[in-house]
């Protein structure tokens, strides 16, 4: 792919940009090293400072960057401004708890004396620069829930990101510089994936974090393995959305909706397969059909746009594919299901039933407005539907039964549980999945704790 800004509402090429050669990656690596010697070093008070001021500067850019988001991979424009804030809260999150959540850990006293000290203590210590390889999909979110604990960890940034959003990557290396953090903590790279491999086997480059596929998970996992370093992966998603007869049912199929086309349906965390018991299933699909056939599709830029254009053609591409193969094996579309005619990436949001395990969406991540449809005897069948997918990063569950939350909370293998609402992130906690979601956490103390040296400090008596 090349790195370059296409409209995915008319595929027109707005910018292209030339991928850095190995002199300029060079240079930016020993800039990194350097950066990160010096701002290891400094407090969290300044490191908060820097950090608040980058918040209050992309809340003044907030209607820019995000007219520059919707125009580089479609998302509707209010969902856009909307994910700036977001980032501008988190940094303010990261800058107000950063240091409480990295304070010294004071062994007890009893397991001091044990091991012949007079004092032992945990110290959360950075580990260098660090390499975050990110998609395009929320392209600023992503990108900040790992930079800002980083930043304030002590270490620093080397972003790669997706190449059909360069014009947002090379926004973020500039908001962070206009906030003042010296020279080499934040910087992005604009290469290409073949490049990505040589970044890693640096030794300068300490640790990587990837949000993206699933094969460019592994690919980045096993050259981190080989260099043994320390890597956070959050990968794809097929959230299950379990809905039991106690529930609400209206306000379920409502919020189903949402959960479902959030970001244009291209959300790892979107909802994606909707199991409903067969007590509520005709009242809940009827409801939630109508409600995903309601919402208007058109140009991302407009206000009341509900559903934008699909980020790149191959993934509009792909989309069609499985909803095609399902169709062929015996799906029932209850709304939408083809390709409109006009310029631009889009696809209609659409219902699929009577889903069977020979179905490939049965098993794969549809990225966009595809919902498919399951009908469950029982809580067992629920539990079985729900965990009958490789992947594993978070799931809803709407009941007003304690004893059937309990049994989800227990038995649902994802990452997250979220009962009685849609999946959300926020900076408070941890976010991450298992399976082929991925494996680390990133948000929270959790998150910031990924990327540090946790020393032992013992002291003889």
């Amino acid at each position: 792919m090349p790195i370059a800004t296409v409209n995915p509402a008319n595929g027109e090429t707005l910018k292209t940009y030339d991928a850095l050669g190995a002199e300029e990656i060079e240079h930016r690596l020993a800039t990194a090293e350097a950066a990160y010697r010096a701002h290891r070093t400094t407090s969290y008070a300044d490191r908060a400072r820097l950090l608040r001021r980058a918040a209050d500067l992309l809340d003044e850019d907030v209607p820019e960057i995000g007219r520059v988001m919707t125009t580089e991979m479609g998302k509707p424009v209010k969902q856009a401004r909307a994910e700036a804030a977001k980032c501008a809260k988190a940094m303010r999150w990261y800058a107000d708890h950063a240091e409480e959540l990295l304070a010294d850990e004071v062994a007890p006293e009893s397991a001091a004396r044990d091991s012949g000290a007079s004092r032992v203590l945990v110290r959360y210590r950075p580990l260098g620069p660090v390499l975050a390889v990110m998609p395009w999909n929320f392209p600023l979110w992503q990108v900040v829930r790992f930079a800002a604990p980083a930043l304030m960890a002590g270490n620093v940034g080397l972003l790669k990101h997706a190449s059909n959003v360069p014009q947002t990557a090379l926004y973020l290396e500039d908001l962070f510089r206009r906030a003042g953090f010296p020279e080499g903590c934040f910087q992005t790279l604009l290469i290409g994936s073949g490049a990505v491999e040589g970044v890693l086997r640096d030794p300068r480059v300490r640790a990587a974090t990837l949000t993206g596929s699933e094969p460019a998970g592994r690919a980045v996992a096993s050259v981190a393995g080989d260099e043994v370093k320390k890597t956070v992966l959050e990968l794809g998603g097929s959230d299950p959305y379990v809905v039991m007869p106690s529930a609400d049912v209206g306000a379920a199929a409502r919020t189903a909706v949402t959960a479902r086309v959030q970001n244009n349906g291209q959300s790892c965390i979107a909802a994606k397969r909707f199991i409903v018991h067969a007590d509520v299933f005709d009242a809940f699909a009827e409801a939630f059909t109508a409600g995903m056939r309601a919402l208007r599709t058109g140009d991302p830029q407009e206000e009341d746009t509900d559903i934008g254009p699909l980020a790149t053609e191959q993934g509009r591409a792909d989309l069609e594919e499985l909803v095609d193969d399902a169709v062929e094996n015996g799906a029932t579309v209850l709304c939408g299901g083809e390709r409109p005619d006009g310029p631009g990436w889009y696809y209609p949001p659409t219902v699929l039933a009577d889903i069977t395990p020979a179905m490939r969406v049965h098993q794969e991540e549809a990225f966009g407005p595809v919902a498919t449809l399951y009908r469950a005897a029982d809580l067992d069948e629920a539990v079985s539907l729900a965990n009958d997918t490789p992947f594993g990063l978070s799931s809803n569950v709407w009941t007003r039964d304690e004893a059937e939350v309990e049994r989800f909370v227990r038995d649902l293998e994802a990452g997250g549980v979220f009962v009685n609402g849609m999946t959300a992130s926020h900076p408070a906690f941890p976010f991450g999945g298992v399976k082929r979601s991925g494996y680390g956490r990133e948000l929270s103390g959790h998150g910031i704790r990924e990327f540090c040296n946790i020393t032992t400090v013992w002291h003889g008596a």
